[in-house]
Protein backbone atom coordinates (compact mmCIF):
# COMPACT_ATOMS: atom_id res chain seq x y z
CA UNK A 1 0.00 0.00 0.00
CA UNK A 2 2.80 2.45 0.89
CA UNK A 3 4.56 1.69 -2.39
CA UNK A 4 1.39 2.59 -4.33
CA UNK A 5 1.13 5.91 -2.43
CA UNK A 6 4.80 6.69 -3.19
CA UNK A 7 4.21 6.03 -6.90
CA UNK A 8 1.27 8.46 -6.93
CA UNK A 9 3.33 11.08 -5.04
CA UNK A 10 6.09 10.71 -7.61
CA UNK A 11 3.65 11.64 -10.38
CA UNK A 12 2.50 14.62 -8.34
CA UNK A 13 6.07 15.71 -7.63
CA UNK A 14 6.98 16.09 -11.32
CA UNK A 15 4.25 18.67 -12.12
CA UNK A 16 4.91 20.41 -8.80
CA UNK A 17 8.64 20.75 -9.54
CA UNK A 18 7.88 21.93 -13.09
CA UNK A 19 5.53 24.59 -11.71
CA UNK A 20 8.14 25.74 -9.23
CA UNK A 21 10.76 25.87 -11.99
CA UNK A 22 8.50 27.86 -14.32
CA UNK A 23 7.22 30.31 -11.73
CA UNK A 24 10.22 30.29 -9.45
CA UNK A 25 12.85 31.37 -12.00
CA UNK A 26 11.33 34.75 -12.86
CA UNK A 27 11.10 35.56 -9.18
CA UNK A 28 14.74 34.65 -8.57
CA UNK A 29 15.77 36.41 -11.81
CA UNK A 30 13.89 39.47 -10.64
CA UNK A 31 15.64 39.29 -7.28
CA UNK A 32 18.97 38.83 -9.04
CA UNK A 33 18.30 41.87 -11.23
CA UNK A 34 17.40 43.92 -8.15
CA UNK A 35 20.56 42.74 -6.40
CA UNK A 36 22.70 43.60 -9.44
CA UNK A 37 21.12 47.05 -9.71
CA UNK A 38 21.68 47.61 -6.00
CA UNK A 39 25.32 46.54 -6.31
CA UNK A 40 25.82 48.87 -9.28
CA UNK A 41 24.23 51.72 -7.34
CA UNK A 42 26.45 51.00 -4.35
CA UNK A 43 29.53 50.84 -6.61
CA UNK A 44 28.70 54.25 -8.08
CA UNK A 45 28.40 55.67 -4.57
CA UNK A 46 31.63 54.15 -3.29
CA UNK A 47 34.76 56.28 -2.99
CA UNK A 48 37.35 55.56 -5.68
CA UNK A 49 41.05 55.92 -4.93
CA UNK A 50 43.94 56.43 -7.32
CA UNK A 51 47.60 56.59 -6.39
CA UNK A 52 49.76 58.88 -8.53
CA UNK A 53 53.49 58.10 -8.50
CA UNK A 54 56.16 60.61 -9.52
CA UNK A 55 59.83 59.93 -10.16
CA UNK A 56 61.85 63.13 -10.50
CA UNK A 57 65.18 63.38 -12.22
CA UNK A 58 67.95 62.63 -9.76
CA UNK A 59 68.37 65.54 -7.35
CA UNK A 60 65.14 67.33 -8.32
CA UNK A 61 62.59 65.69 -6.00
CA UNK A 62 62.34 68.67 -3.65
CA UNK A 63 61.84 71.10 -6.53
CA UNK A 64 59.16 68.85 -8.03
CA UNK A 65 57.30 68.61 -4.70
CA UNK A 66 57.50 72.39 -4.16
CA UNK A 67 56.01 73.02 -7.62
CA UNK A 68 53.33 70.37 -7.02
CA UNK A 69 52.35 72.01 -3.74
CA UNK A 70 52.29 75.46 -5.33
CA UNK A 71 50.48 74.72 -8.59
CA UNK A 72 48.58 71.45 -8.37
CA UNK A 73 47.59 70.98 -4.74
CA UNK A 74 45.42 74.16 -4.71
CA UNK A 75 43.43 72.75 -7.63
CA UNK A 76 42.88 69.49 -5.75
CA UNK A 77 41.77 71.40 -2.63
CA UNK A 78 39.27 73.34 -4.78
CA UNK A 79 37.90 70.03 -6.06
CA UNK A 80 37.46 68.94 -2.44
CA UNK A 81 35.39 72.09 -1.88
CA UNK A 82 33.31 71.20 -4.96
CA UNK A 83 32.68 67.71 -3.53
CA UNK A 84 34.39 65.86 -6.37
CA UNK A 85 37.29 64.71 -4.19
CA UNK A 86 36.91 63.40 -0.64
CA UNK A 87 40.55 63.34 0.42
CA UNK A 88 44.06 63.99 -0.85
CA UNK A 89 47.21 62.84 0.88
CA UNK A 90 50.83 62.33 -0.08
CA UNK A 91 53.79 60.19 0.89
CA UNK A 92 57.48 60.23 0.23
CA UNK A 93 59.67 57.16 0.66
CA UNK A 94 61.58 56.94 3.91
CA UNK A 95 64.53 55.16 2.32
CA UNK A 96 65.84 54.90 -1.20
CA UNK A 97 65.09 52.07 -3.59
CA UNK A 98 66.74 50.65 -6.67
CA UNK A 99 66.65 53.05 -9.61
CA UNK A 100 64.13 50.99 -11.56
CA UNK A 101 61.72 50.87 -8.59
CA UNK A 102 62.36 54.37 -7.30
CA UNK A 103 59.64 56.95 -6.86
CA UNK A 104 60.00 60.27 -5.06
CA UNK A 105 56.44 61.35 -4.38
CA UNK A 106 53.09 59.61 -4.22
CA UNK A 107 49.76 61.34 -4.02
CA UNK A 108 46.58 59.43 -3.25
CA UNK A 109 43.33 61.02 -4.32
CA UNK A 110 40.06 59.59 -3.04
CA UNK A 111 37.33 60.64 -5.45
CA UNK A 112 33.63 60.67 -4.56
CA UNK A 113 33.14 57.74 -6.96
CA UNK A 114 34.64 56.10 -10.06
CA UNK A 115 32.47 58.09 -12.45
CA UNK A 116 33.81 61.40 -11.14
CA UNK A 117 37.38 60.08 -11.21
CA UNK A 118 37.02 59.37 -14.92
CA UNK A 119 34.80 62.22 -16.15
CA UNK A 120 37.53 64.38 -17.76
CA UNK A 121 36.69 67.36 -15.56
CA UNK A 122 37.63 70.67 -17.19
CA UNK A 123 39.66 72.53 -14.58
CA UNK A 124 40.49 75.52 -16.80
CA UNK A 125 38.10 77.85 -14.92
CA UNK A 126 39.65 76.81 -11.60
CA UNK A 127 43.15 77.39 -12.98
CA UNK A 128 42.28 80.89 -14.13
CA UNK A 129 40.71 81.68 -10.77
CA UNK A 130 43.60 80.29 -8.71
CA UNK A 131 46.43 81.52 -10.95
CA UNK A 132 45.64 84.89 -12.52
CA UNK A 133 49.18 85.06 -13.97
CA UNK A 134 48.65 82.20 -16.41
CA UNK A 135 52.04 82.70 -18.08
CA UNK A 136 53.90 82.15 -14.80
CA UNK A 137 51.66 79.19 -13.96
CA UNK A 138 52.28 77.53 -17.33
CA UNK A 139 56.02 78.12 -17.09
CA UNK A 140 56.18 76.53 -13.62
CA UNK A 141 54.04 73.57 -14.69
CA UNK A 142 56.30 73.07 -17.71
CA UNK A 143 59.29 73.03 -15.35
CA UNK A 144 57.53 70.55 -13.05
CA UNK A 145 57.19 68.12 -15.93
CA UNK A 146 60.66 68.81 -17.36
CA UNK A 147 62.25 67.50 -14.16
CA UNK A 148 60.01 64.44 -14.12
CA UNK A 149 61.59 61.12 -15.12
CA UNK A 150 58.46 59.02 -14.71
CA UNK A 151 54.83 59.16 -13.71
CA UNK A 152 52.21 56.43 -13.36
CA UNK A 153 48.69 56.17 -11.97
CA UNK A 154 47.37 53.14 -10.09
CA UNK A 155 43.64 52.84 -9.35
CA UNK A 156 43.41 50.90 -6.12
CA UNK A 157 40.72 48.99 -4.28
CA UNK A 158 40.46 47.64 -0.79
CA UNK A 159 41.24 43.99 -0.31
CA UNK A 160 39.63 42.19 2.60
CA UNK A 161 42.13 39.70 3.97
CA UNK A 162 39.47 38.13 6.16
CA UNK A 163 37.05 37.42 3.29
CA UNK A 164 36.97 34.00 1.72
Amino acid sequence: MQIAILRHLRWLAVPLLATVAIFGLPVSSSLQAQTNASQQQNASDKPYAIEYYYKAKWGHAEEFIALFKKNHYPVLKKEIELGRILKVFAQVPRYHATEDGRWDFRTTIVFKNAQIANDNFDSSALLKQLFPDQDAYKKEEQRRFEILDGHWDVPIKDFDLDAR
